[in-house]
């Protein structure tokens, strides 16, 4: 694994978390799960497992450089990349890639989120596995797709050829955004769709050349500053090329147009955590159904509800049904599941009346 990297992209707000997630600490680096550890962390952790530490980066706001100092203090200074605004997946891979092919032309990287959860690592690794190996044989950039078992929303999707151009290797037909509930729906029934993880894995000089060929103008503003990687001066230059670059994410920049796009099926107990849906269907439940976070929560004639409270909070929830209940500070929020798309509007409206004091 010496010429194998990892780019962990840490930078979101996570705003569909609100209240626990806010602007100055955001849903990675928190201890959603109740585990005592991030999730940012908890990937950390899993990807030191097999990688060396000293080829692990972290992309993550300028802003959250503190924080990934205080919960990965193994880290060198060089392995956070601190971005001066948020720009999409895009800019941030790009960043990342060339500043590891400076340091190793050669490389392989792993480009993957902060905040997912993954149960079962072994075959996590297969997968990785698998497609490191495809990318050092082949001009190939690959993505890991999980098998769906519902009609969800909330995911992209990825349509691929049946036939393996190697074992557990499909070549991907489409990407798709979000569908609605019908064409998801559609896409389930074909049995040739999976789930997009939002997890990369390519060479470092495979990557370099699709941003040269689908987004040139990203390329050169990356590739101007080969000769400040790894350098005093990388923080100042990049700034300069946050200022220019347009924001763009990965997939509608480079996946859905290039035609060298493989994909790797994984079944390995994935989740997004994308919303407070997803954690309540991971979470452990009582009897009826509710999940439950919190030292001192008592539940009477409710059911289907997740409930996340601070652990000094005594709190008694008595005849309701179907609810997220979550407090985190000074803010109490009380949302029907059904409505959980609300929430970032929510937090918008907020904001507008209240200022940023709350969000």
């Amino acid at each position: 694994m010496k010429s194998s990297y990892v780019v962990i992209m840490a930078g979101g707000i996570g705003s569909r978390y609100w209240p626990v997630s806010r602007v100055n600490k955001p849903k990675q680096f928190i201890d959603i799960l109740g585990t005592g550890k991030s999730l940012l962390r908890q990937t950390y952790e899993r990807f030191v497992k097999k990688f060396p530490a000293e080829n692990i980066y972290i992309v993550t706001n300028e802003g959250y450089r503190a924080l990934v100092n205080e919960q990965i203090p193994e880290l060198s200074q060089n392995q956070i990349l601190g971005e001066p605004s948020g720009k999409n997946t895009a800019p941030c891979i790009a960043y990342a890639c060339y500043k590891i092919a400076k340091e190793n032309p050669q490389a392989k990287v792993v480009v993957a989120p902060s905040d997912h959860l993954i149960l079962d690592e072994e075959n996590f690794f297969n997968c990785l596995n698998v497609g490191l190996d495809y990318a050092n044989k082949e001009k190939a950039m690959i993505t890991i797709g999980i098998q769906p078992n519902r009609p969800d929303t909330g995911y992209g999707y990825i349509q691929y050829h049946e036939e393996q151009n190697a074992p557990n290797i499909h070549k991907v037909k489409t990407f798709t955004e979000k569908p609605d509930l019908d064409l998801a729906k559609t896409f389930i029934a074909s049995g040739d769709f999976l789930w997009n993880a939002g997890i990369f894995i390519f060479k470092a000089s495979t990557i370099k050349a699709a941003f040269e060929e689908y987004l040139p103008d990203l390329d050169s503003l990356f590739k101007t500053g080969n000769a400040h990687y790894n350098t005093k001066n990388e923080r100042e230059y990049i700034k300069g090329v946050y200022q220019q670059c347009a924001s763009v994410s990965i997939d509608y920049g480079i996946m859905e147009k290039a035609d060298n796009v493989y994909v790797v099926p994984g079944n390995f107990g994935w989740s997004d955590l994308g919303t407070w849906n997803s954690l309540y269907d991971i979470l452990e439940k009582d009897d009826n159904g509710n999940a439950i976070v919190g030292n001192k929560v008592r539940v009477y004639e409710s059911e289907g509800n997740i409930i996340r409270m601070p652990s000094n909070k005594l709190v008694a929830i008595k005849g309701v049904k179907g609810l997220i209940i979550v407090e985190d500070d000074d803010i109490l929020l009380i949302c029907d599941k059904n409505l959980e798309q609300d929430v970032k509007q929510i937090t918008t409206d907020i904001r507008l009346a209240y200022g940023e004091k709350y969000s």
